[in-house]
């Protein structure tokens, strides 16, 4: 979906080939999604709202309880910050927003030569009580089929499950509040998920993020992680070398906690497995001043090009068989399995009325589910997976 409300859709399916297999179309489902989006441009939105309320929206004097899904409103250009007015002198939330738009624009940038044929598409959208963002997708390009750069600026109020959450990791997110009082908060994070067509390139995710409570607590999360469907150890090691690098140069013990972290947090349950070969994740960071931990993430963030860049550019023009392209494909599967089941961040964002299309950006356009599949014992993709089941230290 073009900005301003026609041309394409930027939407999701799930598809397979001619094998058995699970498969899902959601031609319609996307169809109507944007049906709506148009309604509410075009002058429909009083209705489309009216009737998310009968819904279940939460709804008090009119106006609903924080962001909804369906409050954006589409902007043609961008403005200077997304944050409020009277937040500007807050220091880090202007400089954390600074920080990924201009991460935004040199990835995005790369990314595009890297493909040499498409380009982003790009939404921007403000929200009436404050913040906005600015998605990017390309698509159907020559190297990748979907990658999309996100940008969001968030004023909400947590969901008590995420508070709760947060306290059985041993972090107070509610302090300065009542026990199960609504607690209001600004966020603000790039957030990118990358999907390659070639089975031998490797998908790629990454989110920096920076939160504050109106009680007074604020933290640093973020982390950069790497998906392969066929391992090539040089790969990797040059990844995981990139940010043991820029982690070390700010405290040594840094990088083997937060791949230890990686390894802890991109599990899969219900398979026995991670959903690829890591990297580092981070959350609740504030054991520091504020400025320090600011720094370690704009270095992690700005040294995503060097770390992924060169493995796609390796890796882009290999052969492969119809069998290995049905292999990412399962992959692919896992990947969804995680991030609609797991993921914290798409969790949240589900439950504090973020956009849709921006959080399930992250999915790729096609996935597969094969019955019971298993590789065959010494093959690649089985020595493959067996290092997302056991991991090992890279470098």
């Amino acid at each position: 979906r073009k900005r301003g409300g026609g041309g394409r859709r930027i939407g999701m399916a799930f598809c397979a080939s001619g094998r058995p297999g699970w498969t899902l179309g959601a031609s319609q489902l996307v169809a109507k999604r944007c049906e709506r989006s148009r309604s509410v441009r075009s002058g429909g939105g009083n209705a489309a709202r009216m009737s998310a309320a009968k819904d279940g929206a939460a709804v008090e004097s009119g106006k609903a309880k924080g962001p909804r899904f369906d409050d954006h409103q589409y902007v043609t250009e961008a403005p200077e910050t997304l944050v409020r007015s009277e937040d500007r002198n807050s220091s880090m939330r202007v400089k954390f927003e600074s920080m990924i738009r201009s991460a935004q624009d040199s990835i995005c940038a790369a990314i595009e030569k890297l493909d040499g044929k498409a380009t982003f598409e790009q939404d921007t959208w403000t929200r009436p009580g404050g913040g906005g963002g600015i998605s990017r997708v390309l698509r159907d390009g020559a190297v990748f089929e979907k990658a999309g750069v996100n940008v969001s600026v968030v004023y909400g109020t947590m969901p008590p499950e995420a508070v709760k959450a947060a306290s059985e990791r041993g972090v107070a997110r509610d302090a300065g509040f009542k026990e199960g009082e609504p607690v209001p908060f600004f966020a603000c994070g790039v957030s990118s998920v990358m999907h390659p067509r070639n089975p031998m390139a490797p998908t790629v995710h990454f989110n920096y993020r920076y939160f504050e409570t109106d009680g007074g607590v604020w933290w640093f999360g973020g982390g950069t992680d790497l998906t392969p469907s066929y391992l090539f150890e040089e790969d990797v090691k040059h990844f995981h070398g990139v940010y043991k690098a820029v982690c070390d140069k700010h405290d040594k013990e840094f990088y083997p906690k937060f791949k230890a972290w990686c390894d802890r947090y991109f599990y899969i349950p219900h398979r026995g497995e991670r959903r690829g070969l890591g990297g580092i994740f981070f959350d609740d960071l504030n054991d520091r001043d504020a400025d320090t931990l600011f720094a370690f993430s704009t270095e992690a963030c700005n040294s995503f090009v060097d770390a992924y860049v060169p493995i796609v550019e390796r890796r882009k023009d290999m052969e492969f068989t119809p069998e290995q392209k049905e292999w990412q494909q399962m992959r692919r599967g896992r990947y969804v399995e995680f991030n609609l089941v797991y993921d914290r961040g798409t969790v949240f964002g589900l439950k504090t009325g973020g956009r849709i299309e921006s959080i399930l950006m992250s999915l790729p356009l096609t996935a597969r589910w094969q019955y019971d599949h298993s590789p065959e014992q010494g093959s690649w993709e089985h020595r493959t997976l067996e290092l997302m089941k056991n991991p090992i230290d890279w470098v």
